[in-house]
């Protein structure tokens, strides 16, 4: 083989010709031994056949990586997904590489290039989606793959790690109707993805189950972010007959709540009680402190890196699907409704 071609080796192409994953070769390139003889043997003879250059050896305890891809990192639950992935990563000696894909499939495909010439021990997606072409050549790579789905995800043949998204919006809107409140507006997520319409179904099953009849117009579309919460904030308190309670299906639109609040020169939770979905950090320090449903996202990131390890470890994974339960925060943003 000439230098060029040799230069051109990588971990994914002979784990491709030896029939195993790249996390395989890895462990084979750094010496460990939690590699059966003959698959050693096999990854050895095609690494020598092909002239694949090894870098500077690595200790066992730091020999991997897991690569955590994202859409986007413009919103705070990315943080705290990054933080449980790296917590993991750091007890177990393995490095965490963190990429945003930007919904573009030129981006995909350059991370995709990346991941293959590095020592990779499996890869977990923060996303609603993996495209077929992607999760096809990550099969065919042997690259054990885990989906971390706060913004919910219909079963795609890989293990998926989420919260109880209908159990918290139902625990939510009940609390907010045993505060007495009968109007309560619902400011949604984005209609395809599955946690958002799960919050929908919660918001729904506590008022059926309250006897009170569902009010589209108390029903605004949104998109996680603080605009769509503002803008549907503003909208719903423009109602001749306006709500006296709104819970929102993120925490940010609950912000974007307050703003509206703030605009028409009302108050939380004296004039109008919000409630929110996530318990990002900073709800606690804004005024009045936020009560929301807590989404365990941190520990998601973790469960997520310790399954995506089983599997680059050749463990069985018991369940395809984990949900971690959420709780209500109660704080000081909503209170029994005044008389108007």
């Amino acid at each position: 083989m000439g230098s060029d071609n040799r230069r051109n080796v990588t971990i994914a192409m002979i784990a491709g010709l030896a029939g195993v994953s790249v996390p395989t070769v890895s462990r084979v390139i750094n010496g460990r031994s939690d590699v059966a003889p003959q698959t050693r043997e096999r990854v050895e003879e095609l690494l020598n056949r092909h002239g694949y250059r090894r870098r500077s050896p690595v200790t066992a305890t730091g020999a991997g990586l897991i690569d955590l891809v994202f859409n986007d990192l413009d919103s705070p639950w990315a943080l705290e997904i990054i933080r449980g992935v790296e917590d993991v990563g750091l007890s177990s000696g393995v490095g965490t590489v963190v990429s945003a894909i930007h919904w573009r499939i030129s981006s995909a495909k350059q991370w995709l290039d990346n991941m293959r010439a590095r020592s990779t021990e499996g890869v977990i997606f923060v996303t609603s989606m993996v495209n077929p072409p992607l999760k096809a050549e990550l099969s065919r790579l042997h690259v054990p793959v885990v989906i971390v789905d706060p913004a919910g995800v219909d079963p795609q043949e890989a293990p998926t790690i989420g919260a109880t998204n209908r159990a918290g919006s139902l625990s939510a809107n009940e609390y907010l109707l045993g505060l007495g409140h009968r109007r309560i507006g619902f400011i949604a997520g984005p209609p395809h993805l599955m946690c958002s319409r799960a919050r929908l179904d919660g918001y729904r099953a506590a008022l059926g189950a309250a006897g009170i009849a569902v009010d589209d117009t108390l029903i605004r579309p949104g998109n996680f972010y603080h605009e769509a919460g503002y803008t549907a904030g503003t909208q719903l308190l423009s109602l001749p007959d306006r709500p006296t309670a709104i819970f929102a299906a993120s925490d940010q639109m609950a912000l974007g709540v307050y703003e509206a609040v703030r605009k028409r020169g009302l108050r939380v939770p004296d004039d109008i009680s919000v409630v929110g979905f996530d318990d990002l950090p900073e709800v606690r320090w804004c005024s009045p402190p936020l009560t929301t449903v807590r989404q365990p996202l941190a520990k998601m990131g973790m469960l997520a890196a310790r399954t995506v390890l089983r599997l680059a470890a050749g463990e069985t994974i018991e369940s395809p699907r984990v949900e971690l339960a959420t709780d209500l925060i109660e704080r000081d943003s909503a209170a029994a409704p005044r008389r108007r």
